[in-house]
């Protein structure tokens, strides 16, 4: 599966990336090169990493990411990561990174009640 990347303006400034797919050692680049266009363009009041259609996420996605929020702190900009896939949300979880994101609770599609992950 590939991976696209759809950017957009919130309100208040904040940009929006929101990935689709596959964040791997094939497309980590992207999502690094995504944030990147995003800072040389300006300084936004926040970055959103949105995760919520990302379905799977590899050490080298993991890595971009943090990079990616390295990049944005270096230039006075915070990067969090909002609606995290369970996947996603499992993957920062177990890596100890889920608190450099703003420890954003997992995106449950259409669940009134968000159901518990065995062994979390």
């Amino acid at each position: 599966m590939s991976l696209s990347i759809v950017q957009s303006v919130l309100p208040g400034g904040v940009i929006e990336i929101a990935p689709r797919g596959e964040i791997d050692v094939d497309t980590a680049y992207e999502v690094r090169e995504a944030i990147a266009e995003v800072l040389a363009k300006g300084r936004p009041a926040r970055i959103e990493l949105n995760m919520r259609l990302v379905s799977f996420i590899d050490s080298v996605g993991i890595s971009a990411m943090v990079a990616g929020f390295q990049t944005a702190e270096v230039s006075g900009v915070k990067l969090v990561v909002t609606q995290p896939s369970r996947f996603v949300h499992r993957q920062l979880w177990v890596t100890g990174l889920l608190g450099l994101f703003g420890a954003p609770e997992p995106y449950y599609a259409g669940a009134a009640t968000p159901e518990v992950l065995p062994g979390a």
